[in-house]
């Protein structure tokens, strides 16, 4: 059964699977190559006839996500990426829950094609599921002289816009959207509901691991101008257009020379459009109130990501590169006495990359009168403990994947199924009905729901963590 549904494109036909059907690489936009190179995304060109949608279409240009991983991208896929992919429970019905992925990879990674992001078990649970595509690395958030910043986050609203006006023809309800992501792709929906441009595009959203990272033009500009420069050719949209993407994917770790320089050289870029500042500070005056929010973070977010803190190393120091004063370090450990050094740097870093970017969200948001939910991921897989990512297969119901392999070892640890069950009940439900099934975190009760067997609600856990942060800002 090949089921064929019309979009304001054309019509495009899809497989059918049990309980459903899958529509897969639909253009949302053209190819953004040639004059449309750096550009924003424009609307795709209209087909007559009847296009196949049975196969994802080409990521967006990228290196192998990690040394020894296979890679998603080859020159020779082209710049032809920004697709759409549609998993519903049936394409005849009416007004199903929307759900909209967005993948997180430093900014640098991801595409809708990657197997642990297959959405199978999330549409049998009654809900339509779009994973989209959106240009990474220098091709999305390059900055350029007289060409608008955050194509990426471009392409992503591009995106809900073709939800918007095509969801309803694969049963899908336009008006009960729910944008969901991790790492990048959790900021990219909060910087979302923020921006004017995104504005009634969706009515909920669920940021797994919020990071900040946004930076102004002129760090934007200087990463730009070491990228060129390594490539040999001027710092303008002329002469960088002018090479393939393969050439810059050779260069675009030039600025991560130096110890501080993080994991990536990419991110939002502060354009006073759709970027105002970090994903919390437009949050703070009431922008996006009226979209209800779940977020959280893995209680060990550091894990994974960086390497392991060698022993003897200064945490007075560590205190310092991540903003704090070396007088934090004392609090820190006068917190967790009962830490190593080791661990205790693992627990500022995980506060400093993740965890409280994203309790400086909910808390934003829920004081400028927005729904808020708050989780904490705590339960430890058997390799990194709960560390930066491990949510995902959880979400995905896939143990099987590469990537989950990473978290969950092989086979998975009794208990994945059960707390994978209970994570997309959630996720669905709220999608569904605005509730993810537990209290709301408010400016006077801040419930945070921790998962693991069995889920349990709390007061917010990390208080002491985020007074540190709160003194240091404040300072």
């Amino acid at each position: 059964m090949h089921p064929v549904v019309v979009t304001s494109s054309g019509s495009v036909r899809g497989t059918g699977r049990a309980g459903g059907a899958c529509f897969q690489g639909i253009p949302f936009a053209a190819a953004p190559e040639g004059r449309l190179r750096f550009r924003p995304p424009v609307p795709p060109p209209a087909w007559d006839g009847l296009r196949d949608a049975r196969a994802f279409g080409a990521a967006p240009p990228q290196l192998a996500p990690a040394p020894g991983a296979p890679a998603i991208w080859e020159p020779g896929d082209g710049l032809d990426c920004l697709t759409v992919n549609v998993w519903t429970p049936d394409p005849g019905a009416a007004s199903l829950p929307v759900m909209v992925w967005i993948y997180g990879g430093l900014w640098k990674h991801g595409s809708a094609s990657m197997p642990h992001y297959d959405p199978a078990a999330l549409a049998d649970s009654g809900v339509v599921v779009v994973t989209m595509n959106y240009r990474v690395g220098f091709e999305g958030f390059g900055h350029l002289p007289g060409v608008p910043d955050n194509r990426g986050l471009r392409d992503q609203i591009a995106a809900l816009r073709w939800v918007r006006d095509n969801i309803a023809a694969f049963g899908g309800d336009s008006d009960k959207v729910t944008v969901f992501g991790q790492s990048a792709g959790a900021a990219s929906a909060v910087l979302l509901m923020a921006a004017p441009a995104a504005r009634g595009l969706f009515r909920r959203a669920i940021a797994q691991s919020i990071p900040a990272g946004a930076r102004d033009q002129a760090e934007a500009g200087a990463v730009t101008a070491t990228i060129a420069r390594a490539a040999g050719v001027p710092a303008t949209w002329d002469a960088l257009a002018a090479l393939p993407p393969e050439a810059l994917l050779t260069v675009q770790d030039t600025p991560l020379r130096g110890r501080d320089d993080g994991f990536t050289a990419f991110g939002p870029v502060i354009d006073s459009e759709l970027v105002t500042g970090q994903p919390w500070t437009a949050l703070e005056a009431g922008a996006g109130r009226e979209v209800d929010l779940v977020c959280g973070f893995t209680h060990e977010e550091y894990r994974g990501q960086g390497p392991v803190p060698a022993a003897g190393v200064d945490v007075g120091l560590v205190a310092e590169a991540i903003g704090l004063g070396k007088e934090a370090a004392v609090a820190y450990r006068r917190t967790h006495p009962e830490l190593t050094d080791t661990a205790l740097i693992t627990v500022m870093l995980s506060d400093a990359l993740v965890r409280m970017p994203t309790t400086r969200v909910a808390r934003a948001h829920a004081r400028a009168g927005g729904r808020t939910w708050l989780y904490d991921f705590t339960w430890q897989g058997p390799t990194l403990g709960a560390a930066h990512g491990i949510d995902v297969p959880f979400v995905f119901a896939n143990a099987t994947s590469r990537f989950a392999a990473r978290f969950l070892g092989s086979p998975p640890p009794d208990g994945f199924t059960d707390l994978s069950r209970q994570l997309r009940t959630a996720w669905t439900g709220f999608a569904s009905t605005g509730s993810p099934g537990w209290p709301r975190f408010t400016p006077d009760r801040p419930t945070t729901r921790l998962w693991n067997l069995p889920p349990t609600d709390t007061a917010y856990p990390l208080e002491p963590s985020r007074q540190i942060w709160e003194r240091a800002a404040s300072a």
